[in-house]
């Protein structure tokens, strides 16, 4: 996938993402597709995925998720974001997050992504949930 179909994909899962409808994310991998963030063990299967998306709206019921950028880096799609979000969830801290990352995508021959390896900065995410933006 490249080009403007690349483009659109990206643009429908930001939207996924903002939907506050954790397997509307789900959808857009792989039946046995996985996501793995920051080096932690992957989520593999949409309700592991589903979890993990869940994780995020919970923790910030007024998360928006930005695409900044997709470009594809060798034979990978790169997906770069922006989070905003109160963490108003349950045991929230109650402190705005602004924090931007980015998904290295692997599409299976369905379309969808099979592999997610996505990466942000996870104490400065860490310090702006004890101490706001």
């Amino acid at each position: 996938m490249q080009g403007d179909q690349l483009l659109n994909f990206a643009t429908r899962y930001t939207a996924a993402w903002c939907s506050q409808n954790a397997a509307n994310v789900a959808a857009f991998y792989s039946a046995d597709g996985s996501l793995s963030i920051n080096g932690a063990a992957s989520a593999t299967g949409r309700p592991a995925i589903t979890e993990v998306a869940q994780s995020f709206m919970t923790a910030f019921p007024d998360m928006q998720v930005m695409l900044d950028d997709v470009r594809v880096q060798g034979d990978r799609p790169e997906y770069h974001w922006t989070l905003i979000g109160t963490n108003t969830g349950p045991g929230g801290t109650g402190h705005r997050v602004r924090i931007s990352g980015f998904e290295s995508w692997q599409f299976g021959d369905d379309g969808l992504i099979l592999s997610s390896i996505g990466q942000f900065d996870e104490s400065e995410y860490r310090r702006q949930l004890e101490h706001g933006v």
